[in-house]
């Protein structure tokens, strides 16, 4: 039997390897024309893999499990740590010392036994993303699913046993039923397969054929489809045209598919199934149907002092001070609905299932089975419902607010991202007030449920980042909420306090102040440059004092502002 040979890499090849990896990508995002049974066979094929990945993850999460609860591994953990903070704040030196030096080279060593140690326990315990692969492929069978989308599924089981293991998770999450993965195929020709035919896109997943609604009124999605369907037709032409201008030092867009997803969604209880194909290179500019781009981009520094409810944002022409991701009155409306629907499904639990509940209406502890009744079934789907179009309200409204702040400059400063850390219950160190009563533990979680400050601004450095803009995050000495520029001093305030007068006399809205501290940044030295403060303050001033008049003229409630408006 002759030996194959492997294959020698061209340096063609690695310099396309070299352009896959430094090429933006997006999603276009295609509605599917199916059958009803076609629709019910990827469902199907969808919660099959909900069920493999679930029973990777249990077997992943036992053997996570034990690990933690080994001594050794956990006193490893803690090692490392201590290590890797004593190495950050070495490097943070700017001169050292020859015994600094030594002391930093000792360190590093002791961070590599330590970690050489960790990985031969995770090895013992089979929390390895080796063992996870071919577990899954030995899972695939009992579930009937193809080697392609079942180890894409794999993939992001271990990217989340990853983030237990090396970054900030806490736990891993089972998907419930009715919650559907992707059918991912990280392949575009397998599995989900692709193909020009006949002068239009067509795309392929087993004996399944998935033809995609084409809106000619949709300019954008049009001319993606054109692009695709350009790179298709020719694609090495498009790879060494790419190659060679990349050689000169730019990245130009190819458009070649890189891979296509199945969605599976449940909308106003009717089936519809999308298909995500994965794009390389920049999207196309959205037109409206005169072909008149939309979102055009701006020049200058915008500062933006994100809230839990609002954004405050400072630019060379405009300021603003805005209630996040609102559409209307959709957040109040849609709330009420929830909790109509929910006390209903409560009321409908207690009858179905007095057993549940002790006497005192408290449930009861220990192995319960619940029964749902058709009421109870209905009224569960009517609030999935709801929850579905407030996500989906929450979402174009940011992207609306995320477009209007690249129109306004170029140069985005705001604080560093806390989101996540607000939404965490206190632990006050007195817990009870002056009443003896005892202290509230909440914080921020439904204002951030409601709001997504965290989504905007991940979203807002992905736009800037993605479209030649700058995206800066102050330090955290930078203190905008604190400063006051016409003492050049730090005072700070309350939290509830959020109209107030700075040492001079001047009556400022808080969130749009530090708006404008984040504007006059001295953008070398990332500190607040003090004389363009002093410059700029009466201009700005004024057009904020315009748009507080607007605010009340136009009777707006913007939350937690201190600005009061007549019923």
């Amino acid at each position: 039997m002759t030996k194959r040979k492997k294959h020698q890499i061209t340096e063609y090849e690695k310099c396309l390897r070299e352009y896959h990896k430094a090429s933006p990508r997006h999603v276009i995002v295609l509605e599917t024309d199916l059958t009803e049974d076609e629709k019910r066979h990827l469902f199907h094929q969808a919660d099959l893999l909900r069920q493999c990945g679930n029973e990777l993850l249990g077997i992943m999460k036992r053997h996570l499990d034990q690990l933690l609860r080994t001594k050794k591994y956990r006193g490893l953990r803690k090692s490392y740590g201590k290590i890797s903070k004593s190495i950050k704040s070495l490097q943070q030196i700017k001169e050292l010392s020859n015994v600094q030096k030594r002391h930093l080279k000792d360190q590093k060593k002791n961070l590599q036994t330590v970690s050489d140690q960790m990985n031969e326990m995770q090895e013992e315990y089979h929390i390895t993303w080796e063992y996870c692969r071919n577990t899954m492929k030995t899972l695939r069978l009992k579930y009937e699913q193809t080697s392609v989308i079942a180890l894409s599924r794999a993939e992001d089981i271990w990217a989340a046993v990853s983030k237990v293991l090396y970054s900030d998770g806490e736990r891993l999450h089972f998907k419930k039923r009715g919650d559907l993965p992707e059918l991912r195929a990280k392949q575009f020709h397998k599995e989900i397969i692709g193909r020009v035919k006949n002068g239009s896109l067509e795309f392929r997943y087993g004996k399944v054929s998935l033809p995609v609604i084409r809106k000619e009124t949709d300019l954008w999605l049009m001319d993606e489809l054109e692009a695709v369907e350009s790179y298709l037709k020719d694609p090495s032409f498009h790879d060494a045209y790419a190659i060679d201008q990349m050689k000169h030092g730019e990245i130009v867009s190819t458009y070649r598919p890189c891979y296509a997803s199945i969605v599976c969604k449940t909308i106003r209880g009717k089936l519809r199934v999308y298909l995500h194909l994965t794009v390389e290179g920049l999207p196309f500019p959205k037109r409206t149907k005169d072909g008149v781009i939309k979102h055009l981009c701006g020049d200058g520094i915008v500062g933006c002092d994100i809230g839990t409810q609002t954004i405050a944002y400072t630019s060379d022409h405009v300021v603003g001070l805005e209630n996040l991701a609102e559409r209307g009155n959709s957040i109040r409306c849609v709330e009420r609905q929830q909790r109509l629907v929910q006390r209903a499904m409560d009321r409908s639990r207690r009858a179905m299932n007095p057993d549940n509940y002790n006497a005192d209406g408290t449930i009861r502890k220990g192995k319960k089975t619940w029964i749902k009744s058709k009421r109870y079934q209905k009224l569960q789907l009517s609030y999935r419902e709801l929850c579905r179009v407030s996500a989906e309200n929450r979402k174009l409204a940011i992207h609306e607010q995320v477009h209007k702040m690249r129109s306004l400059g170029d140069v985005f400063v705001t604080e560093a991202k806390n989101a996540k850390k607000l939404q965490k219950r206190a632990n006050p160190e007195d817990p009870l007030n002056k009443n003896g009563k005892p202290k509230r533990k909440k914080r921020f979680g439904r204002s951030i449920q409601n709001r997504c400050p965290g989504y905007f601004q991940a979203k807002i450095q992905q736009l800037f980042e993605s479209t030649g803009g700058t995206y800066i995050e102050v330090p955290s000495d930078y203190r905008a909420s604190q400063y006051d520029h016409t003492v050049d001093d730090y005072i700070k305030k309350k939290l509830s306090q959020r109209m107030f007068n700075l040492k001079d006399g001047t009556k400022v809205q808080r969130d749009w102040y530090s708006s404008f501290l984040l504007y006059c940044i001295d953008l070398i030295t990332k500190t607040i440059d003090r004389q363009k403060c002093l410059a700029t303050f009466e201009t700005q001033l004024n057009k904020e004092h315009a748009m507080i008049e607007e605010i009340i003229r136009l009777k707006k409630r913007i939350m937690n502002s201190g600005i009061r408006v007549a019923a």
